[in-house]
């Protein structure tokens, strides 16, 4: 088990002494077991299905899986990412299953950030600090929402937060940290400035012990060249790879840099420095809440002053990401609350140690008493806060409605007058994009090309282009929301024109059910 001394070096003088580790407490496994069978129980108890991105993930790697190259170029399509699509491909295996495979992937994450979390914070700070660690994280819905739909940043953090462990654990460590960082880079780009700035800090270690030899008398040893080189070329994977993946799928290198800013443009997601920082204020507010967001950033300045060796790791990786969050906004790339997600997650550290950190006090001691009613002020200010805004009605209808919308939509699919309807004239039009990817894996379908959104044909239209309403026109199925399913963000936009929502002319209505309405012309 962790432990940490402190010792008094004059009055009113604390410093850190000694922060040993250890073996983790004994009931640490038995909370991580009792944790994922609670987990698995929330996967069958709400049996969601992957959000658009993850949907397109696991599509591109049934593509893969089946000898074809994915297009990435489909209308309003999310930017690739490399990992997501190997493990959409693995995912592809077990077929129509495959997408609770791919939230179940999602849900193991979650699991990993906390007992992630829980470590970093035994280790830095003691096995307070890091049981509350843990215990933010589950009380954060909105984590727990973004794992039971799919979405690949909750794998994200996850890797980050285990590479934040790893370099705790032994510093400068090397390898194992930057394949886990390459990973992370696998699935969202801003991993490559930390990839980047640790492969610098593992650099001036080398440096410095090469000055230290060459001061005794000793000649750098190649075998440390080498070394470096090794880890520049892992740090520089994960952007080959995604460069490498536009290149072969696309023939343009910068394909998904180039197109993640031109489809934030276009959906109004991009913001200026000023609309940048104020989204990241109140992200953080969003994902944490406000009072984890004062306890992180009085977590901050107590962390370093407590334990000024250990905050260096979790408190870079903090600075990093909240530098590329506003690099990539001001850049153009969407500003939304989920490339938040790792800062909040690295901030829930530094407010268990606001309210955990006394235990590194010594005994008795005046501080060590203010700093534990503050720390109650604290809790109960959090508790108050989350009794007055917590809705798990709410959470749960959203499950419940992502479950019921997705299988309500293949149930319609599957029935023998829609079937007929496509065999004849396979074209299926939907309101805009939002549903392509989930009619696309229900019929099993290779490419885009008979899945379209009328949206996208009234845009065509704007630009004189008529290709795409003549096709609809001239013999389609068409899906049309109805009930609650019009007011779900995950079906509707709100800049959908009305108009796509009303059936065409010499349109027959062939089935109806409490979410859907579908009409065909053939």
């Amino acid at each position: 088990m962790e432990s940490a001394t402190l010792t008094r070096t004059s009055p009113g003088t604390i410093r850190l002494a000694r922060l040993r580790s250890g073996r983790p407490a004994g009931w640490a496994p038995i909370g991580l077991a009792v944790m994922c069978v609670a987990a698995l129980i929330g996967y069958f108890a709400f049996p969601t299905y992957p959000t658009y991105d993850s949907f397109y993930a696991l599509l591109w790697g049934r593509d893969l899986l089946h000898f074809h190259l994915p297009d990435f170029r489909v209308y309003r399509g999310p930017t690739e990412h490399p990992l997501a699509i190997a493990f959409g491909m693995l995912c592809s295996l077990f077929g129509q299953g495959g997408a609770r495979l791919m939230v179940l992937g999602s849900i193991g994450s979650f699991v990993a950030i906390v007992a992630g979390l829980y470590r970093l914070g035994r280790m830095c700070f003691g096995p307070l600090v890091g049981v509350l660690a843990g215990l933010l994280v589950l009380s954060r819905f909105f984590f727990e929402n973004l794992a039971a739909q799919g979405y690949l940043d909750v794998s994200y953090v996850a890797l980050i937060v285990w590479a934040i462990v790893l370099e705790v654990q032994r510093p400068r460590r090397g390898a194992p940290v930057l394949l886990l960082l390459a990973a992370a880079g696998l699935l969202r780009p801003d991993a490559w400035l930390l990839s980047g700035a640790y492969w610098l800090w593992c650099r001036h270690g080398a440096r410095v012990r090469s000055a230290a030899s060459t001061a005794l008398g000793a000649s750098p040893a190649p075998r440390a060249r080498r070394t470096s080189l090794g880890y520049l070329a892992l740090a520089a994977s994960a952007p080959l790879i995604w460069v490498l993946l536009d290149t072969v799928v696309t023939g343009k290198p910068l394909y998904s840099l180039n197109s993640t800013a031109g489809l934030a443009h276009a959906l109004g997601r991009s913001q200026g420095l000023s609309g940048v920082v104020s989204s990241m204020a109140t992200f953080a507010v969003r994902i944490d809440k406000l009072p984890v967001v004062l306890g992180g950033l009085a977590g901050v300045a107590l962390a370093i002053w407590l334990a000024p060796k250990r905050v260096g790791p979790p408190l870079a990786a903090l600075l990093l990401l909240l530098a590329v969050f506003v690099a990539e906004g001001i850049a153009g790339a969407s500003v939304i609350d989920r490339y938040m997600l790792g800062a909040s997650t690295v901030l829930l550290l530094f407010c268990a140690v606001s309210l955990g950190g006394w235990a590194m006090l010594e005994r008795g001691s005046v501080r060590r008493w203010g700093w534990m009613l503050a720390a109650a002020a604290l809790l109960a200010y959090g508790v108050s806060s989350a009794a007055t805004t917590v809705n798990l009605t709410s959470l749960r209808n959203t499950l419940a409605y992502h479950e019921d919308f997705h299988k309500g939509l293949a149930s319609a699919l599957a029935t023998p007058a829609v079937k007929t309807a496509l065999r004849r004239c396979p074209l299926l039009s939907l309101p805009n994009n939002k549903l392509i990817p989930d009619a696309r894996w229900i019929l099993d379908s290779v490419g885009q090309r008979n899945i379209v959104a009328r949206s996208q044909a009234r845009a065509n239209l704007a630009r004189r282009a008529h290709g795409l309403e003549n096709r609809i026109r001239r013999g389609s199925v068409a899906v049309y929301p109805l009930g609650a399913a019009v007011f779900f963000e995950a079906i509707v936009d709100v800049g959908d024109d009305p108009r796509d929502q009303v059936p065409l002319a010499g349109f027959k209505q062939i089935y109806t059910s409490r979410y859907y309405a579908i009409y065909a012309n053939c």
